[in-house]
Formats: structure tokens, C-alpha cells, sequence
């Protein structure tokens, strides 16, 4: 059963009422609770039904003004739930300590499949931990980390846990300014990844240098479907993506 409940401004009361819903209820597998302002004492109510629930696959957290507290009653149930597939918890304010809990959280969760932290201002510490994240955990293949306050030492970080990790295949690094030589280092990891199918680095500033190495990159990654690198300011680099492309039939490219 799917359930969508979105922008309706529960209350405490109203989210207390649900989560008892969600302890007794055996047929739930998705739920939408996009935009009900649940705030801190919200998030942790609905963390104690998720340590309880065992069907629930899904859940649509975005826009719920959490905060980094909020955000680690969700991460620590994670610890105890182990049906949650698929968790979006974007534009909650989560911060850099929110993001340390949910990296933590991965480093031991073996059942979440999809996680979105997109606009949460997770910024250079939240990135680095994640980064650690991905070097453990083995069952993750999307990850949302758009508009976070990167820059380009998160993106060699992502880089290097991309040369080891092995089982993501969607990464969203949207607007996070990781510039030419994060993007030289994402670049590089693709020779070497061999799981990664879609790669989102829209509005990055990756420029030319940027370009030309995922252009040579090409040549070695057989394995990526998907590569979005518009409004980066590629310039020169544009003709040898595009010769690239004429070769790798099997690439949608964005510039």
C-alpha cells in the first residue's frame, strides 16, 4: 500500500497518531510526508516507529525542517531497521553533524538501497565522513548529495571512494562547486570504477581541464550510461567530449 500525506502541517499530535499507525500496520510500503514542517520532537516520534516497523520500504522525508538532531533519530534507527529500502531526507537542514550520523548509520546498515541528503548544507565535514561511508558500506547503489557547500577536496574525497566502492550506480553531486580539480579527480576514478551507471555534475565549474579528462576518461570506463556535465563552463573541452561520444554509442552526455 502507498500513502501520500504531503503538506499537510502535522502537528506533534498528528505525528504521535501516525507513528502508532505505523507500528501496528503490515501493509504500508511506501509513505510520502513531504512538507509537514515535523521538526525535531517530529523526527524522533517517527524514528521510534521505524526501530519497531518491519514492512515499510519507503519513505519522503524532504522538507521537513529537522535539523541535525531531527536527522540523527533517523540515522540511529536505521541501526535497528533493517526493511527501509529507500529514504529521501532532502532540504531538512540536516548540517554536517546530521550527515556524520547518516554516514555513520551506512557504515553498518545492510538493507538501504537509496538515500537522499540533497540541500541539507551538509558542507566539508558531512562530505568527508560520507566519503569514509562509502569505503565500508556494500548495498547503496543511488546517493543524492546535491547543493551540500562541497568544493573541490570533497570531490577528490568522492573520487577515491568511488575507486573502491563497488556496488553505487547513481551518485547526484548537482551544484556543489567542486571545480577543475574535483572534477579531474571524479574524472580519474571512472577508469578504474566499473559499477557507476549515472553521474549528475551539473553546475560544478568544472571547466575545460575538467572536460578534457572525462573525455579521456572515456576511452577506459565502458560501464557509465548517464553523464550530465551541463553548465560547467566546459568550453575547448566540448569537442572532445563530443568526438567521445560519436565512438561511445551506449553514453547519454549532457554539456
Amino acid at each position: 500500500m502507498f500513502l501520500c500525506i504531503a503538506d499537510n502541517n502535522f502537528g506533534l499530535e498528528g505525528i504521535k497518531a501516525l507513528a502508532d499507525a505505523i507500528y501496528k500496520n503490515s501493509t504500508l510500503i511506501f509513505l510520502n510526508l513531504e512538507n509537514n514542517q515535523l521538526g525535531l520532537e517530529g523526527g524522533r516520534v517517527l524514528a521510534e516507529a521505524l526501530c519497531k516497523n518491519s514492512t515499510l520500504n519507503g519513505l519522503y522525508l524532504r522538507s521537513n525542517n529537522l535539523g541535525s538532531e531531527g536527522g540523527k533519530a533517523i540515522a540511529d534507527a536505521l541501526y535497528k531497521n533493517s526493511a527501509l529500502k529507500n529514504l529521501d531526507l532532502g532540504q531538512n537542514n540536516l548540517c554536517s553533524e546530521g550527515g556524520k550520523a547518516f554516514a555513520d548509520a551506512l557504515c553498518k546498515n545492510s538493507s538501504l538501497k537509496y538515500l537522499g541528503l540533497g540541500s541539507n548544507k551538509l558542507c566539508s565535514k558531512g562530505g568527508n565522513v560520507l566519503t569514509d561511508a562509502l569505503l565500508l558500506n556494500s548495498t547503496l547503489t543511488s546517493l543524492d548529495l546535491s547543493d551540500n557547500n562541497f568544493g573541490p577536496e570533497e570531490g577528490k574525497a568522492l573520487a577515491y571512494a568511488l575507486c573502491k566502492n563497488s556496488t553505487l550506480k547513481e551518485l547526484d553531486l548537482r551544484s556543489n562547486n567542486i571545480g577543475s580539480e574535483g572534477g579531474k579527480a571524479l574524472a580519474d576514478a571512472l577508469c578504474k570504477n566499473s559499477t557507476l551507471k549515472d553521474l549528475n555534475l551539473r553546475w560544478n565549474n568544472i571547466g575545460s581541464e575538467g572536460g578534457k579528462a572525462f573525455a579521456d576518461a572515456f576511452c577506459k570506463n565502458s560501464t557509465l550510461t548517464s553523464l550530465d556535465l551541463s553548465s560547467n563552463y566546459i568550453g575547448s573541452g566540448i569537442e572532445n567530449l563530443n568526438t567521445l561520444v560519436k565512438r561511445a554509442l551506449t553514453l547519454t552526455l549532457k554539456i
